[in-house]
């Protein structure tokens, strides 16, 4: 941060605190349109967590949500809300009574009209939640003078599960998670300036599942105007689960509960780790792992798919960031000791196991692999191709959709290194989430090292230029043109920032030789 915007920021925060967290002490009282909520002061910056946004869903399992009961006594908003149900994450609360967010302001009721940050959480529309330490919005609304925002919502089956051809009644359980963000969504429009936020400008950024989810909101019709830029980080959501695929899975998922077809309705009786348990069911479709339950096209809430056959029109005004790191797969099939030792002759059998997703001949592609890198160990051309072919290919779809249709979008590649592990991990997922939220020494940063803080400069300087005006340009990084179809100009981040025209242009070629199929629709 430069000199000046240090003095810029720091008359800013003196005069919000003068005007909202002085005012307070340190406890500052908001007024939402559903009631007064108390928070904290950390650090200058008024802190309000597990706002309730959205009445219990408990009642309304696989319903649309409904908005809170109104209330007239202070509630407290010190502490994270429950999570969605979900499992792998015990540690956390979790309750059907998840509606909850999370605020982060320098300012309360001080006309500032700051820029809102909202960030949805990742976990494949299967777990997370708003709450972890990585995701405190604290660094990131004082170096931004702008206001964050987390969210939970909807899980798994709780979210996403397809009911409406066994039980009509619930024929928007497909896309459950998918309303109460706009619930949430609907609630920021509503209340964001009594926190000092501005309503016309909502930036919604999210990372893996978060940026899948931002993806099927574009093109959500009830979602238009809600917000007014969308950043996607190593999360793209190509098309939906058809209904017919989506039907499937909920029967695997009703035989795992010992229901036949005509009992579905029982669902909303049963015990709430009953329903996790059988998610534990092989997915029916794509031939492995647990049931994948994802946002449906159901010709209700979602009438389209997100990227398919063309952008969204919808959204072709909202200014959009797409972002990947260099060696996504890294950190999820780095933990299996087998992907570090495979031999050559064991990686074409490696390569087309189904969970792989790299449908070309394995020894066409590792003879690419091979003369593009020669350096290259086994592993790594495991890692690579991977990544090319279940995590990269698809913002490039979208960002060759976007230019396609002369909305072109910012896009990002993140090369930067963590020393972390040996440095053997080099840019897996979630490398970007400290780096744009600033929180480099939060538990479960990837960025360790002497060049950490300044990359999170980089990264977070370029993300609230773009929440501020839609461009993410700044005097942190050199000029960011946006993607076209001539040059597919990329943002590397790393220690040498810099703009390069279509990067691992090579691996793009080739994996563009087959149709892509996103996974789990």
């Amino acid at each position: 941060m430069t000199p000046d915007r240090r003095a810029v920021l720091a008359g800013l925060a003196a005069s919000a605190l003068a005007g909202g967290v002085h005012a307070q002490s340190a406890s500052p009282v908001a007024q939402t349109r559903h009631g007064p909520v108390r928070g904290a002061v950390e650090d200058r910056i008024c802190v309000f967590k597990g706002v309730r946004y959205g009445a219990d869903t408990g009642p309304r399992r696989f319903q649309p949500p409904a908005p809170p009961a109104p209330w007239s006594e202070v509630r407290a908003a010190l502490d994270y809300g429950a999570a969605s149900p979900q499992r792998g994450q015990e540690a956390e609360r979790q309750a059907e009574d998840c509606l909850f967010l999370n605020l982060w302001t320098p300012g309360l009721r001080d006309g500032a009209k700051r820029p809102v940050m909202l960030y949805i959480h990742g976990g494949a529309y299967s777990t997370g939640s708003g709450s972890p330490s990585l995701y405190d919005g604290t660094r990131l609304a004082r170096r931004g003078d702008v206001v964050v925002v987390t969210v939970n919502h909807r899980l798994n089956a709780f979210g996403y599960a397809y009911l409406a051809r066994l039980v009509p009644e619930l024929a928007d359980s497909g896309n459950a998670g998918q309303l109460d963000l706009i619930l949430a969504l609907n609630w920021v429009r509503d209340n964001i300036a009594e926190f000092g936020g501005d309503p016309a400008r909502v930036m919604l950024f999210g990372q893996s599942g978060g940026g899948a989810k931002i993806a099927t909101l574009m093109a959500t019709p009830a979602a238009e105007g809600l917000f007014h830029r969308a950043a996607t980080m190593s999360g793209q959501q190509v098309t939906a689960s058809g209904p017919g695929n989506a039907t499937r899975r909920t029967l695997a998922w009703l035989d795992a509960l010992k229901l036949k077809p005509e009992e579905a309705a029982q669902v909303r009786a049963l015990p709430v780790d009953q329903l996790l348990a059988a998610q534990s069911a092989e997915d029916p479709v794509l031939g492995f792992g647990g049931l994948y339950f994802g946002p449906v096209l159901d010709e209700r809430t979602l009438k389209r798919h997100p990227f398919y056959p063309d952008a969204p029109a919808q959204s072709a005004n909202v200014p959009m960031i797409i972002g990947n790191t260099h060696d996504e797969t890294r950190a999820f099939l780095g933990g299996d000791p087998i992907n570090w030792t495979v031999s050559w002759e064991q990686l074409p059998a490696r390569l087309t196991l189904a969970n792989m997703r790299v449908d070309i001949d394995p020894a066409t592609v590792i003879a690419e692999y091979r003369r593009l890198y020669p350096t290259y160990t086994a592993s790594d051309v495991l890692f690579a191709a991977t990544t090319a072919a279940r995590s990269w290919r698809a913002a490039i779809i979208e960002a060759e959709l976007r230019a396609q249709a002369g909305t072109p979008a910012f896009v990002y590649q993140v090369d930067w290194v963590s020393p972390r592990e040996g440095g053997r991990l080099r840019a897996p997922h979630m490398t970007d989430i400290p780096l744009v939220f600033d929180n480099v020494a939060a538990p479960g940063s990837r960025a360790e090292g002497p060049t950490a803080q300044p990359m999170a400069e980089r990264m977070s300087e370029a993300f609230i230029a773009f929440a501020r005006t839609g461009d993410p340009n700044c005097k942190a990084i050199p000029r960011w043109e946006p993607y076209g179809l001539q040059r597919r100009q990329t943002m590397v981040f790393d220690n040498q920032t810099r703009l390069v025209d279509d990067p691992r242009g090579a691996e793009r070629r080739l994996f563009a030789k087959v149709p892509f199929v996103q996974a789990g629709t």
